[in-house]
């Protein structure tokens, strides 16, 4: 899909330039989100909530071992039925904290997509900004690998965008 993005974008580009001078330029959006203090900011959230989520799971799994390690200790002296109630409760424990490494890693997910959305919007509309201020028909993010070749003429937005956000 990028190629075919990419082919297309080159060829109205083509096209156009009977009706005038096409600027292009390139960015490397991964370098700049990573020079951002949001972005350090949201990893450290994200880190935290991270964190939060391992204490409770390894709660959990303390909880099962302890109550395992009650029923070896006392399954001789256990009548059966008692024993098959410990191990089906032994198995919802363990089914519950399998659920709640699934749940927790969406959890994780989606809070780092909420994390950073503003700022990967703020990182394009400052690239957009950047673009419109200063004439450039098309710009392209050199991260993504969707373009593998640039000519020198080419201009490198990073430096503008990282100044008009502030950032050295």
């Amino acid at each position: 899909m990028k190629k075919i993005i990419f082919l297309l974008a080159v060829i109205i580009s083509v096209s156009s330039f009977g009706q005038g001078k096409q600027k292009f330029g390139h960015i490397n959006s991964n370098e700049l989100l990573q020079s951002m203090p949001e972005n350090q900011q949201a990893r450290e959230a994200l880190q935290q909530h991270s964190k939060e989520l391992e204490t409770q799971l390894t709660a959990m799994q303390a909880e099962l071992e302890q109550k395992y390690n009650d029923y070896l200790a006392k399954k001789d002296s256990l009548s059966p039925l008692i024993q098959k109630t410990r191990e089906s409760e032994l198995n919802d424990l363990n089914t519950r904290i399998q659920s709640f490494q699934q749940t927790a890693q969406q959890d994780l997910q989606a809070k780092e997509q909420e994390l950073m959305k503003p700022i990967i919007e703020k990182a394009r509309n400052t690239i957009r900004e950047i673009a419109a201020a200063n004439g450039y028909t098309y710009v392209f993010d050199t991260s993504t690998g969707a373009l593998v070749f640039w000519p020198e003429t080419s201009d490198d937005l990073l430096p503008l965008v990282k100044t008009k956000l502030g950032i050295q």
